[in-house]
């Protein structure tokens, strides 16, 4: 199977409100365990997944879009932190500029 099937079977699997261990994912998707957890390391460089521990849950739209706009646009004023939004330290002197 193709890594991009894999990453769609794996994410169509995810429940959209809760979280799921990677064993019962695997389950669910009939993948071998090294299968879904190197999708699941694709799907979460892809802002679409967070993981905690062995667990493994869907993010929001909100959250993935957020998530994407931390990760490529440089110049936000925050930043997000073990799940806490928290305002980047910014120069006073550079701000002026």
């Amino acid at each position: 199977m193709k890594e991009a099937d894999t990453d769609w079977l794996v994410y169509h699997h995810l429940p959209e409100s809760a979280a799921v261990s990677t064993d019962e994912l695997a389950s669910r998707c009939g993948l071998a365990l090294p299968d879904v957890e190197a999708s699941l390391v694709r799907l979460e460089r892809s802002c679409l997944i967070e993981r905690n521990g062995r667990s493994v849950r869907m993010l929001s739209f909100g959250e993935a879009l957020v998530r994407n706009q931390l990760k490529y646009e440089e110049d936000l004023p925050f930043t997000i932190e073990n799940g806490v939004i928290k305002a980047k330290n910014r120069d006073p002197c550079q701000e002026k500029k």
